[in-house]
């Protein structure tokens, strides 16, 4: 049956398992990842579709399920999966989004890598998944494309089905036209994202580079700007703007830019955060601490993320403070984003030799300094961490969002804790109240966290109690609510209320 609203997203929304010698398709573990948030759009409508790929070793294989019918909590809905084979996938993903994508998006020009990029499979792979949507929308429907591994989608979809609306977010940040238009396929991309009828960010900041790019490769005349909501101006982030571009204007239509950042499921992390479990989790936790106060770093293995910097800046601070060396531990999760690629196994080897290094210097036979953690945590665990630590700290060096900083904040039910933020995550426009350093600067790390060491309880609380209530009003419904407004159909001739 048709669908009325069509989801494009790399990834499949489920998790498959074997049991019994059986496929099983069980939801996704994590609630706080894009998928579940995506997928709870599908209760809003008759009809639902996701497309995403599959792995198959023979995508001819008549064998191959290219659609199945799903139904969990989130309601009915179908699946239309793509079958890429090994090299296809390496091809599309890890090696023009993950080499060549990737480093430019969060401004490391010196780490891109233009030569093993096959532009021909990349753009055959958008296709694959263009033909896949155009397949399963309804006539005049919603179709919402994710993030820059599917730039060429919009463009071959308006070919395919020029009577549906369409929608792209973009869940990294968006650089200005001086890095990103050190792409080749810089005219191709951005043509297929004019092809939009709404183009989605999480901060001002990354629409008006947006439209920094469009400007530098198309005449599109002025572009009108409207005051940014004073929720999205913070004093201290480099990323902070105080107006926000509205909309474009091309020959063909009208692309309106919309700026929502995405959040966290509170109300399921506050539940979370107050089973006995998760006491009990916590109070182990806090026992095996033995009175020292825990500062936790949790994030992805990779370039952008500053986990180098952030132990090095630990590293300084226990020769500054010798004071700290038995009283302050360090919990420094580290998952590997993927453990085939080179640039990540560098930065891995590199927070491995730090943590070694530090424990080293300063452990004794009771204590060490930083415990090393390279493995994902289940959540339930992660929110007891939360509950226990005295400070997270949160510094890449780039970021679209971050979401540990917010999921810590809804965790603190008991409004006491700090956050440490670099002022290069997308979070820290929201997020005023946090301590926000510059990674990029020895001396402001260090301040930053000897600041947040050093806070008084008062302090502390009036800054929580702030960060809460933001997050708490920006959540994952509310994003949903601004995003569901754009693909309104009744909505597209209106006014635009960005950020």
């Amino acid at each position: 049956m048709p669908s009325d609203l069509v989801i494009v997203y790399h990834r499949q929304p489920y998790e498959e398992v074997e049991e019994n010698g059986k496929t099983v398709f069980k939801e996704n573990k994590s609630p706080n990842g894009i998928v579940p948030t995506l997928k709870s759009f599908f209760g809003r409508v008759e009809n639902a579709a996701w497309v995403a790929w599959k792995q198959a070793e023979d995508p001819a294989n008549p064998q191959f399920e290219r659609v199945v019918q799903i139904e969990d909590s989130f309601g009915k809905y179908t699946v239309s999966r793509l079958p890429l084979t090994a090299e296809q996938v390496s091809s599309f993903y890890h090696v023009t989004s993950k080499e060549a994508f990737w480093p430019i998006l969060h401004g490391f020009k010196e780490k891109y890598n233009y030569d093993p990029v096959d532009w021909d499979t990349f753009r055959h792979v958008n296709q694959e998944f263009a033909q896949a949507a155009a397949a399963e929308a309804d006539h005049g429907a919603a179709v919402w494309v994710h993030d820059y591994n599917l730039w060429l989608v919009p463009g071959i979809l308006r070919q395919l089905r020029p009577d549906l609306r369409i929608s792209f977010f973009h869940h990294t940040p968006f650089p200005a036209a001086d890095m990103f238009n050190v792409l080749p396929w810089r005219g191709e991309i951005i043509d297929s994202l004019l092809a939009c009828d709404v183009v989605g960010f999480h901060i001002p900041r990354y629409a008006s580079n947006f439209v920094s790019v469009v400007r530098s490769l198309r005449d599109v005349g002025q572009v009108p700007r409207i005051a940014v909501d004073p929720d999205f101006i913070s004093e201290g982030s480099a990323l902070s703007d105080r107006t926000v571009p509205k909309q474009i204007e091309t020959e063909e239509r009208t692309v309106r830019l919309g700026v929502s950042p995405v959040g966290v499921d509170t109300g399921y992390i506050r539940s979370v955060a107050e089973r006995p479990e998760t006491s009990e989790r916590t109070e182990s936790f806090l026992k095996a601490m033995g009175g020292r106060r825990l500062i936790l770093s949790v994030g992805r293995t990779d370039y952008t993320k500053g986990g180098a910097e952030q132990l090095l800046t630990f590293e300084r601070l226990l020769e500054k403070h010798p004071e700290y060396r038995e009283t302050v531990k360090l919990l420094h999760v580290s998952v590997s984003a993927n453990r085939n690629m080179t640039a990540y196994e560098e930065i891995q080897r590199e927070i491995e030799e730090i943590a070694g290094r530090i424990n080293g210097r300063f452990a004794t036979f009771e204590r060490t300094p930083v415990s090393l953690i390279s493995n994902a945590i289940p959540f339930t665990d992660l929110v007891s961490y939360y509950r226990a630590a005295d400070v997270v700290w949160i510094t890449p060096l780039a970021d679209g969002m971050n979401l540990v900083c917010k999921e810590f904040i809804a965790a603190r039910s008991d409004e006491d804790g700090v956050v440490v933020l670099s002022e290069f995550a997308g979070a820290a426009i929201e997020l005023s109240s946090a301590i926000l350093t510059n990674p990029y600067s020895h001396k402001n790390m260090d301040h930053a966290i000897e600041a947040a060491l050093t806070m008084s309880e008062e302090n502390r609380r009036m800054r929580m109690k702030d960060l809460r209530r933001v997050v708490e009003k920006y959540n994952t419904k509310a994003w949903a609510q601004d995003q569901l407004a754009l693909l309104s159909p009744e909505d597209f001739g209106g006014d635009t209320e960005a950020a």
